[in-house]
């Protein structure tokens, strides 16, 4: 069974980071997931830099046909662009965010907890929601560890 920690909303600076922004069906998004993460790690080993964080996708839309998606990882150093590889920002300021662990596909009973701790709470959504991976496909499905984070900000 998936399980969450408690919801923490945090004011947060605004992280540079090396993205790629795609739009793709949700059923293409682990392929377009794997060959951007490729491009990101290939592009960031030659230039000798390392992410100052866990690999992350913005969700821009949730329309899974076309899904608006930017896949990349948190830098502490620029980087210049090359190609489809540019210059991204996680944004600052409010969010929350909590810990999910276990499936992907399984998300949505969090996704919904969230919605309702900010309504709930005096906040409305004020941009992307990101999702944070803390470890890969690889592992069994129950141990994947996510931070989804949803930025917000107070309702007026």
């Amino acid at each position: 069974m998936p399980r969450m920690t408690d919801m923490i909303l945090v004011d947060a600076n605004t992280q540079p980071a090396l993205v790629i922004r795609e739009t793709t069906s949700i059923d293409r998004l682990p392929k377009v997931i794997g060959d951007s993460y490729g491009k990101l790690e290939a592009y960031m080993e030659e230039m000798g830099v390392l992410p100052s964080g866990v690999p992350f996708i913005a969700y821009h839309n949730m329309d899974m046909q076309n899904l608006e998606v930017e896949i990349g990882f948190p830098l502490k150093d620029l980087l210049p662009e090359k190609n489809e590889l540019k210059l991204g920002s996680i944004p600052g300021g409010l969010r929350i965010f909590c810990m999910y662990r276990g499936a992907y596909d399984k998300m949505e009973e969090t996704y919904g907890e969230m919605s309702r701790w900010i309504g709930e709470n005096g906040f409305v959504p004020a941009g992307p929601v990101y999702e944070e991976y803390y470890n890969d496909p690889g592992f069994p499905e129950d141990q994947l560890l996510t931070r989804i984070v949803m930025l917000i900000e107070k309702k007026e």
